[in-house]
């Protein structure tokens, strides 16, 4: 029995609605589904430049960077990044902005249309899948808005990913770590030659700083099978960069260097004011003073390492307060190792995602790996105002584990429009 709604969505909230309801069907990876909802649209990808972002961590923050820097070189870029922190809408992009709520319910509503087309050939219960459908709505509406470049970040993997129906002849490899093995395989290489699936004969192969030994041999050979180029990216850009963290400074290298590989060129001007101009909500965001507050999505032991490695050139001596909360399938405790050494105290909090671990889980898990004075609060919001008031107004508050947490920090009371997925 189809649960989908009868109604093609006709706003902003009903097309959210629409796509919510498609989590029923679940995640599915293959690419035959994506391509014939491409075909019911007319081929909008054929219509621009690609660069396709893939990797574990970094990947929205690089794709934001890389949009912001062709922008200022002149180029007309929009992007596509998953996921978002409170509405869909946030996921498409052109040049700094999101695209409005009727342009999104109107590109929704053309994916709807193209969904119910595609299902009606699909056998069994093979449905098409959220992200398939938001996928396709994003590199339609980037068409009907006339890009000349979409900058495209990878959901899960690489091969198998919606967005692996690009020809896009610039890659970006963030880094790689131990996350969602079950899908793409148990090593550091078995991840990597998945995310590196994506790489085009004779294109260009962009690394981000620190790789994992083991990505960089899969790199190789990837690169020497495709006859790709590599560019490895520095460490650091060599100009300030507004995002806060030394992890964005990294994001920030990478992303010239794809720019370097689309362009052939890089003008210093351009760079240093797409430098000084990019934010990423959720990613070292700081949202409150007296005490500084920071929302910070990292959810997983690489995103976490890199976050502490940032914590003490900007606390500066100063005491930090975290408040975390963290989903069961997560490595939690190798994230706390990472975090605690730097805290003070911590509040262990829940989130609007069932998987969330319990507060009770969190406050065991930081009692066995640390002495730091743990205090519980289930509701997220109660959470950081109690943060907020351990803290002091000379402290820094920072919470983190979740960007399920970091979108009910975020989101409006009342609004629980919220993706599983």
């Amino acid at each position: 029995m189809d649960a989908r709604p009868a109604a093609i969505p006709s706003g902003a909230d009903d097309a959210e609605r629409w796509l919510l309801s498609l989590e029923l069907f679940g995640m599915r990876f293959g690419l035959d589904r994506m391509r014939r909802l491409l075909t019911a649209l007319g081929s909008p990808q054929d219509r621009y430049g690609a660069i396709h972002v893939v990797g574990t961590n970094g990947k929205s923050s690089t794709t934001r960077m890389i949009a912001a820097l062709l922008e200022r070189h002149g180029v007309r870029a929009g992007s596509y990044l998953s996921p978002h922190l409170v509405s869909f809408a946030e996921r498409i992009r052109v040049g700094d902005t999101d695209i409005g709520d009727d342009a999104f319910a109107a590109a929704v509503a053309r994916a709807r249309t193209a969904t119910e087309r595609v299902d009606r050939t699909l056998e069994g219960d093979d449905r098409v899948t959220q992200f398939e459908a938001l996928t396709a709505a994003a590199l339609d509406e980037l068409a009907r808005q006339r890009v000349e470049v979409a900058v495209v970040e990878a959901g899960l993997g690489g091969r198998y990913d919606a967005t692996n129906v690009l020809d896009a002849p610039v890659v970006v490899l963030t880094n790689v770590g131990l996350e969602h093995t079950r899908w793409l395989g148990p090593t550091v290489a078995d991840i990597a030659r998945e995310k590196l699936a994506v790489v085009p004969p004779g294109g260009t192969l962009v690394l981000g700083a620190d790789l994992h030994p083991d990505a960089r041999r899969e790199a190789d050979e990837v690169a020497a099978r495709q006859g790709a180029t590599i560019v490895s990216a520095r460490a650091d850009p060599g100009v300030p960069v507004h995002a806060l963290g030394g992890f964005q400074r990294r994001n920030f290298a990478a992303a010239m260097e794809a720019v370097r590989a689309w362009l052939g060129r890089l003008d210093d001007e351009a760079v240093r004011a797409a430098a000084a101009q990019v934010a990423v909500p959720g990613r070292f965001q700081l949202v409150a003073r007296s005490p500084d507050t920071i929302l910070d999505g990292a959810h997983n032991p690489g995103g976490m390492e890199a976050l502490a490695a940032s914590l003490p050139e900007y606390l500066a001596g100063r005491r930090l307060t975290a408040v975390i909360s963290v989903l069961d399938d997560k490595d939690a405790a190798a994230m706390l190792t990472a975090l605690l050494p730097h805290c003070a105290h911590v509040v262990v909090t829940s989130n609007a995602n069932p998987r969330a671990l319990s507060p009770a889980t969190l406050e065991s898990l930081a009692a066995q790996i640390g002495t730091v004075p743990v205090q519980r609060e289930p509701d997220p919001k109660r959470a950081l105002v109690r943060a907020r008031e351990v803290a002091g107004p000379d402290g820094v508050v920072l919470a983190t584990g979740s960007i399920y947490l970091i979108a009910d920090l975020l989101r409006e009371a009342g609004d629980r429009r919220v993706s599983m997925l």
